[in-house]
């Protein structure tokens, strides 16, 4: 993400995609989301509506049913005929016939006179038995008191056997497991739920003779379900193959539905869902919305059914299927996405053909700057198709490259012809400056080497007069003593090599002081075999310090050099690489042929150890005077006389050393010596390894 924020940033086109697609990659599928949610709110709260109408039909519808059957139980107490055969006594037989034939023809499914007690004293239907009194019956209560009264009433099993035994066999349901619904250990519903109604029976001066009760039975009267499903979901109010169902709930048993499981055969006996029983019966609400229905999901209504004394007793349900109205609200929201996302592709299509006018010309100058950065002095935009500001910026972009590139050119030539000037200048100068360093150097070099040649004269002329009368005094000491000097033989022998080391000190000092006075007639020398001499002069000190010795002696060329001065820079050399090796080491002495473009100059000389090596720092100072490393030992002329020798014969020394890994001399000599007869002052070369150490 950080990577695509930075290209972004850095990216016109990237910006003018952003810029264009942003509205279409952003707003759109925002746009399509307030769709999808605003269309479902409105699905559910059509739907809602819909149901609630649908409820509100039948109930009114269930009400008017209700209100019927009380009418019909008034209209049966009114009756002529019953009034004209109340008074005579003994007429049982007549009076059940006659309660009988109202019950019929009013559509009551049972029909009983009560005396003004409460008893039943005649019953359309024949089998009934005497019954205690049914005062406590709301309507039955109210129609004593002069009022009638229509209520829905849930009765038990023997509450029905006790009005008439057709009804309780009428009444029992078997009860058929529902997914959803709330746990029943009962197998059966043998319960009844009716509509119940009485009415006060007058005489014909308006005395009271008792109350005529009767009623029908809800469990299993399809009539009123398919009724309540024809009113309120007529033909072609549910389009979309839709269906519409209504149910009568005992409790939350559906006593009474034309809800089909399957092959056309009714639900009864089903239950309602635990969630919906909670909301109707339990806390008394009632249900808009959908609920799963016996097998599949319906736009549902509930509304609770209650007795005469206000208790839930079941529910008035009316319902459709909602995945008919689901499938077409999804296909419409469905054919509208694909709408919105034509239209968008079709919309991203001609804004990138309309971004791409923009950023080609901004693309086609940028690649020309990155060519021009590069060194590609022909690079230029071009022709575009453009026509706006960006064409007329292209070709002017065009025409100050052309002006860049000429005013390049131009200074280019300047620069040529001064960088030639410079150059020549700076060679002269370089030149003056290296005979004005040499002069310098020379001058210094001289004006050092006659101050020490002044002072080793005098101090050699003090010294060696002293130290010779030391050393003649020294033997004739040890002549006249004899014997006697045995105790003190070794003390005068100590004396007399401590006055030697100050007569080689002081030869030391005139040879690097005044060389050439030292100096002795030059030969052809062969290199190997002066480098076999002096490994056989210094094989005492090797033996000393376990030191092993490799030759790799190639050298075919003779050198010509003074053979005694050749001798002591080997010497000291090979002396020195011992001195590196306390605890031993391999000495490494090898020649070979010194070739310039397959030319011979001379040969090579290399002297190689194993020590400690030199100190980096250390390294700038070896050849100079009176330097040396050997705390309490040696004069640190050894080297500087070495280097002043083999560049009096036109030669140099170099030196490479690696901390740890030893350090090597290489001695130069051509065979032709180049007399220098005032040697610069001594230098060194450096060589660096491959890590970058000297």
């Amino acid at each position: 993400m950080p990577r695509l924020a930075e290209r972004a940033r850095r990216s016109v086109r990237a910006k003018l995609l952003a810029l264009v697609l942003a509205p279409l990659a952003v707003g759109v599928p925002v746009l399509l989301g307030l769709v999808w949610t605003w269309g479902n709110q409105s699905y559910q709260r059509l739907l809602t509506y819909k149901i609630s109408s649908d409820m509100v039909t039948a109930h009114e519808y269930f009400d008017r049913v209700r209100i019927g059957v009380g009418h019909e139980v008034q209209a049966a107490a009114e009756s002529h005929r019953l009034a004209l055969l109340l008074p005579r006594q003994g007429r049982d037989a007549e009076m059940s016939g006659l309660l009988a034939n109202l019950a019929v023809a009013r559509g009551l499914d049972f029909l009983h006179f009560l005396d003004r007690d409460g008893r039943i004293l005649a019953s359309a239907h024949n089998e009934f038995a005497p019954a205690d009194s049914r005062v406590a019956w709301p309507v039955v209560a109210a129609a004593l008191a002069g009022q009638a009264h229509t209520t829905v009433e849930r009765l038990s099993a023997d509450q029905l056997a006790g009005i008439d035994p057709a009804l309780r066999r009428r009444a029992r349901l078997d009860l058929v497991p529902t997914r959803a619904a709330a746990p029943d250990p009962r197998s059966f519903e043998d319960r009844g739920l009716i509509i119940h109604a009485a009415a006060p029976v007058a005489d014909a001066q308006g005395r009271p003779l008792g109350v005529l009760e009767g009623g029908v039975l809800l469990n299993g009267n399809l009539e009123i379900v398919d009724r309540i499903n024809a009113i309120v979901y007529r033909d072609g109010s549910l389009p979309l193959g839709s269906r519409g169902t209504a149910t009568l709930f005992l409790d939350d048993v559906r006593i009474a539905t034309n809800v089909r499981l399957f092959e056309g055969k009714r639900a009864l006996g089903t239950r309602v869902s635990a969630a919906v029983r909670e909301h109707v019966l339990g806390r008394g609400e009632t249900w808009l919305g959908t609920a799963f229905v016996v097998t599949d999901d319906y736009v549902s209504g509930y509304e609770p059914v209650l007795d005469g004394r206000g208790a839930r007793v079941g529910m008035l349900y009316v319902g459709f299927l909602e995945e008919p109205f689901r499938n077409a609200m999804r296909f419409a929201l469905g054919a509208l996405f694909v709408l919105f996302a034509v239209l968008s592709g079709l919309g991203t299509v001609l804004s990138l053909r309309w971004a791409r006018s923009v950023f080609q010309p901004i693309e086609r100058m940028n690649a020309v700057i990155q060519r021009a950065r590069q060194g590609e002095a022909g690079a230029r935009v071009g022709e575009v198709a453009s026509r706006d500001e960006l064409g007329r910026l292209a070709g002017e972009f065009d025409h100050l490259l052309d002006t860049l590139a000429a005013r390049r050119e131009e200074l280019q030539r300047w620069g040529e012809e001064l960088d030639a000037k410079v150059a020549e200048r700076t060679r002269e100068l370089s030149e003056a400056n290296a005979h004005l360093r040499h002069a310098q150097q020379q001058l210094v070099m001289n004006e050092k080497l006659a101050a020490i040649g002044e002072l080793t004269a005098g101090v050699a002329h003090e010294i060696n007069n002293p130290v010779a009368v030391i050393q003649g005094n020294l033997d004739v000491l040890r002549d006249v003593l004899g014997e006697a000097a045995d105790p003190v033989r070794g003390e005068i022998r100590l004396i007399h090599q401590q006055a030697d080391r100050i007569r080689q000190i002081v030869t030391k000092l005139l040879q690097f002081a005044r060389p050439g006075d030292f100096a002795g007639y030059v030969e052809a020398v062969d290199v190997n075999a002066v480098l076999a001499d002096c490994l056989l002069l210094t094989q005492h000190n090797l033996d000393r310090r376990s030191v092993a010795v490799e030759q790799r002696l190639e050298a075919t060329l003779p050198v010509e050099i003074n053979r005694s001065e050749l001798q002591q820079v080997l010497i000291n050399l090979i002396v020195n690489a011992i001195q590196a090796m306390p605890d031993g080491g391999t000495l490494t002495l090898a020649s070979e042929n010194w070739l310039e473009h397959d030319q011979p100059m001379g040969v090579v000389l290399r002297v190689r150890d194993t020590g400690h090596g030199i100190a980096p720092e250390n390294l700038s100072s070896i050849f100079d005077p009176f330097f040396t490393t050997k705390r309490g030992s040696g004069t640190g002329l050894g080297l500087s006389i070495s280097y002043t020798i083999v560049e009096r014969y036109g030669g140099h020394i170099e030196v490479d050393s690696r901390p740890g890994e030893g350090a090597e001399f290489a001695v130069r000599l051509r065979c032709e010596p180049i007399y220098d007869d005032a040697p610069e002052a001594p230098h060194f070369a450096r060589r660096w390894d491959i890590a970058g150490k000297i």
